[in-house]
This record gives structure tokens, sequence and C-alpha cells, in this order.
């Protein structure tokens, strides 16, 4: 007859441990907490790039409405992402950052000057901080996601 040996399934028995750990693990409030991330990142980054006249712009990005972005002091951005709301659909996460004031889309894109006769150009402040935390959104995601994991799988 033959001898088949031993087997060690402790290792094993581990390893099912933190497949149900991992099994009981909110994706849904991970994947908010990631879009709220990318969020506040976008924010500063376009907050930063908006030029400074009298400030309204720039607190714009933070404000529900022109009437606030006119009133409101400094606002803390992470605070701001984090009171936004996350729309799911299908697989995508959606978070909608818009700067109410009035003439915050004809210094994104340019407008005609008063008289009609020339152009000023966009300073595209949304635009270049999207593109921007598009190159950069893998690796943030990946860092985040392996941080999550490590603990679900780190330690015994």
């Amino acid at each position: 007859m033959a001898k088949w040996g031993s087997a060690d399934f402790r290792q094993l028995k581990r390893m099912q441990k933190k497949m149900e750990k991992l099994a009981q693990v909110d994706f849904e409030k991970f994947c908010e907490q990631a879009a709220k991330e990318l969020a506040a990142r976008l924010l500063s980054k376009v907050i930063r790039r908006t030029p400074v006249d009298d400030g309204v712009l720039r607190r714009g990005w933070t404000a529900a409405t022109n009437a606030d972005a006119q009133n409101s002091g400094k606002t803390n951005v992470t605070a701001y992402a984090e009171s936004l709301s996350i729309r799911k659909t299908g697989n995508v996460y959606e978070v909608e950052i818009i700067n109410p004031v009035n003439y915050a889309s004809y210094v994104e894109f340019g407008h005609r000057t008063a008289n009609h006769a020339g152009w000023v150009n966009g300073r595209f402040m949304l635009t270049i901080s999207e593109q921007e935390l598009e190159a950069q959104a893998p690796k943030i995601l990946e860092n985040k996601l392996t941080k999550f994991l490590g603990g679900v799988f780190g330690g015994d």
C-alpha cells in the first residue's frame, strides 16, 4: 500500500479565516471613501490653480451657491469633500464638483473682452487639474487598496 505522507492544514485554516474576514468587508464604503479622497485631491489642485481676484472664484469650489461663495470664509477642502454625495451608476462612482460662481465658466474656457474686440484665454483650472488627477489616480488607488487589503490579510 502507498504512503501519501502528512499535511499541515494550519495555513489553509488561517487563509480561510482571512477570506471570511474579507467577505465581511464593506467594499461599497471603501469605494466611496476612495472617491471622496480623489475629490478632495481634485479640489485642492483646482483651488491652487484658480486665479485670485477677490477670492470669490476660489471659494466657489467649496460653496453650494453663488451667494455662499460671495460670503463664505476659508473652507476645509477635506471636510467639504467628505460632505459630497457619491452617486453609483453600474460600477462607476461619481462625485460632482461644480463652481456656482456666475463667471466661473468664462474664466475656465475664455471669453470675449468687454468691447467685443478681443478674446481672453481661458485658465482651464479644472480641466488641467482633472487631467493631472487622472494620471495620478491609478497609483493613488493602488496604494489605498494595498493598505486596505493589508488590514484584511495582514497579521494573524
